[in-house]
């Protein structure tokens, strides 16, 4: 039995270390990047006033769909997205720790996730992801186990989001980096990128998540919308379009951030 799991995760690093996929791995973080910037730019939209898609990854993705050659551009996110998630499927299974075997299939899982959000687009459906976790809240709130699911996964988000605010804070990204290959100046930069994008995104998922809890608490579906509600929310609060540029720019320092790591990451 020893032998045959050493066998079967021989196979498995073999398929990690691939160069293929390792290329397409690195492309996919550029994409990922890119769909940031994007969203940052949404964020902005929603700050003004202003007519805007989704404030979500995949309005940001139909944002890129509607300019010249942008379904191509979503084509080519979706095959790095995807070869994101093999990646980290692969890493889950050769990863020792239930930890790191966890954020690992939670990776896969988003990175999937947004794959199918741009697919969907890419064959031309206008179907809003907000709209779909709304619609499935809704249905799930007519029951009481229902209540506790959507309660349940918006404590999960909530504390996600501190998660990512703490990983910011305290710069854990960096162990998935190659900072050894850096020059000083990189280095602080990247921290600087890292640090302003994580702690932006907690935030965004952090209020998405008290969100999800309020509607389960209140039975008010219209809350369940995800980062699109969190964003709208901040909108409709004192000072909130200075919030939202704010978390605009720690969008867009992720992005920049993701960038980096299709040089810098350990794959």
């Amino acid at each position: 039995m020893s032998s045959l799991s050493s066998r079967a995760r021989g196979t498995v690093s073999r398929a990690a270390d691939n160069p293929t996929l390792e290329r397409l791995t690195r492309a996919g973080f550029i994409g990922y990047g890119i769909l940031h910037l994007l969203f940052a730019w949404v964020i902005v939209r929603v700050a003004s006033g202003g007519p805007a898609a989704d404030g979500d990854q995949s309005g940001a993705m139909q944002e890129i769909a509607d300019e010249p050659f942008g379904l191509v551009l979503v084509v080519a996110i979706v095959v790095g997205l995807v070869a994101m998630a093999v990646w980290q499927v692969l890493e889950m299974l050769r990863e020792r720790r239930p930890t790191e075997r966890l954020a690992s299939a939670g990776r896969a899982a988003f990175y999937l996730y947004l794959a199918f959000s741009g697919v969907k687009v890419v064959r031309g459906k206008k179907s809003s992801s907000a709209d779909t976790q709304q619609d499935t809240a809704e249905g799930l709130l007519a029951s009481s186990g229902g209540r506790i699911a959507v309660l349940v996964a918006g404590l999960v988000l909530a504390g996600l989001g501190g998660w990512l605010a703490f990983v910011g804070v305290t710069g854990r990204f960096e162990k998935h980096l190659r900072v050894g290959e850096m020059a000083a100046a990189t280095r602080r930069l990247v921290r600087r990128l890292g640090t302003a994008g994580f702690v932006a995104k907690g935030l965004a998922y952090g209020i998405a998540g008290v969100l999800f809890v309020l509607a389960a608490w209140r039975y008010e579906p219209d809350r369940a919308r995800g980062l699109d509600a969190a964003l709208r929310t901040l909108a409709g609060e004192p000072y909130g379009t200075a919030l939202l540029l704010v978390v605009a720019a720690g969008f867009a320092a992720y992005g920049l951030f993701a960038v980096t790591e299709a040089r810098f990451r350990k794959v």
